[in-house]
Order: C-alpha cells, then sequence, then structure tokens
C-alpha cells in the first residue's frame, strides 16, 4: 500500500479546525478543504437522463439508450460532469495516489447524497465498490472505488463490502474502447464470491467515473439476478455523449 504523498498542502488534517483550499490554497469556507469560490466553479452536473445521468438540454428526460434498453441498474448520482477541475483531480487521485483529492471529492459526493437521501432517493442498505482484478489492484496499490465506498460510508453511516464482488477477468483498460466494445469486454468479467447474499436488498455500486456505464451494467445484471431488490450507482462524475461538448 502506498503512502500519502508528501507535497505541500497534500497531505492536511481533515478534522482541524482551519483547512486551505486544495485547489487554489486560499482559506477554506467549512470543513472540507475547498473555498466556495472554487467549489461554485466545479462543473456540476445539470439537466440529464433520470436513469443514466448523461447530460441531455432539459430536465425530467430519460435518455434514447435507457428508453430502448432500460438497464439493470436503478439510478446513477454522480455530482458533476467528467470535465476540468474533476477530471483532473481524479485522474491525480487514481492514478498518482493523490488521496486527498479523493477524499475531498468522496465528501462533497457524501453531501449531495445525504441532500438526495432526503428528498426522495431510497438508501441504500449496502456500498459495494466496482473491484479491480488482482493485477491491476497490485500494479495500483489501491482500489479508487473502495476508498470511495469506505468514505460515502463513514460519512453516510452506511455499511461497505469490498469482499462480495471480484472481478474475475483481467479485462484491460477500458478508456479506449467503444461502448459495445467495452460491454463484450465486460462479459463474465465479474461475479459474486461463494457465500454472498443480496436477495430483497437495496444495493449500491460506487464508482469514480460513469462513461457508458457498461461496467455498471454488468455488475447490476450479476447483483439482480442474484435477487436484489435495487441497485443504484453513485460516482464522481459522469461524461458526455461522445462528440457533445463537455
Amino acid at each position: 500500500m502506498r503512502c500519502q504523498p508528501h507535497q505541500k498542502n497534500q497531505v492536511y488534517i481533515w478534522l482541524k479546525n482551519k483547512q486551505f483550499c486544495l485547489l487554489c490554497d486560499e482559506t477554506a469556507d467549512g470543513a472540507a478543504p475547498i473555498c466556495m469560490a472554487c467549489e461554485t466553479d466545479l462543473p456540476w452536473l445539470g439537466d440529464h437522463c433520470q436513469t443514466c445521468a448523461l447530460p441531455l438540454p432539459s430536465a425530467g428526460l430519460t435518455c434514447g439508450q435507457c428508453l430502448k434498453q432500460p438497464p439493470a441498474f436503478e439510478r446513477v448520482i454522480a455530482p458533476w460532469l467528467y470535465s476540468f477541475p474533476v477530471d483532473s483531480l481524479i485522474t491525480r487521485f487514481k492514478h498518482n495516489a493523490k488521496w486527498p483529492f479523493g477524499h475531498l471529492l468522496g465528501e462533497l459526493l457524501a453531501q449531495a447524497l445525504q441532500h438526495r437521501f432526503e428528498e426522495d432517493l431510497p438508501r441504500p442498505e449496502l456500498l459495494l465498490p466496482v473491484p479491480l482484478a488482482t493485477r491491476r489492484l497490485r500494479q495500483r496499490g489501491f482500489n479508487q472505488a473502495a476508498m470511495l465506498a469506505r468514505w460515502l460510508g463513514t460519512r453516510l453511516d452506511l455499511p461497505c463490502d469490498e469482499r462480495s464482488l471480484s472481478r474475475v477477468q483481467d479485462t484491460g483498460a477500458q478508456q479506449t474502447l467503444k461502448a459495445r466494445e467495452r460491454r463484450n469486454n465486460l462479459r463474465d468479467a465479474f461475479a459474486l464470491t461463494p457465500g454472498a447474499s443480496f436477495r430483497g436488498r437495496r444495493l449500491a455500486l460506487v464508482d469514480d467515473v460513469l462513461t457508458t456505464g457498461s461496467t455498471a451494467q454488468a455488475l447490476a445484471r450479476l447483483l439482480m439476478n442474484a435477487g436484489a431488490a435495487r441497485v443504484d450507482v453513485y460516482c464522481l462524475a459522469r461524461t458526455p455523449k461522445p462528440g457533445d461538448a463537455a
């Protein structure tokens, strides 16, 4: 396991009274290390598909893909578009072990989820991080989805299960593949560990970014086939449709 980085302003005490914004280094306004100006300027997701959170021109709509082929998951919750600076923060968290950036985004996601729970979103019984293949986990040293799930679980008082889902095939990177190639790439890639039981339970998958939704669909289908009552997806950011402006 890698240690947290030691560069200036990257390691901090999360519960100390005075925080500095991780984006601009100004004094933060609250407990989280981000100032109000930088938080406001984040690429917040506007109108989007009610199911998969794909950015859309109007509110209250469902995208054509979800109408044509309804996914196994019920709803995707993502606060931001995958664009600057959120894309950079996620990349540095995920690929450069800059954990404070991930913790900051996880804290803001937890706040967004708590607000949704108070409105209309059913509270899950269990958080399930998207698993990494063993080789990828060994190379990276940590699973960013598992770290997010732990932070969300602590903040929202929800249990987190990191053992019941496994990635049994190392399918390689998904980023360069098209939607159909991603779906084919993930066929039979995941499995439930022996003894895992989800019958009648409300579940939430946790990941960093949702692009085509192929990974979420594969896992949600696996869980629904195992008897889950509902599967939602919680992630930091949603990519726009290819060709659309971010």
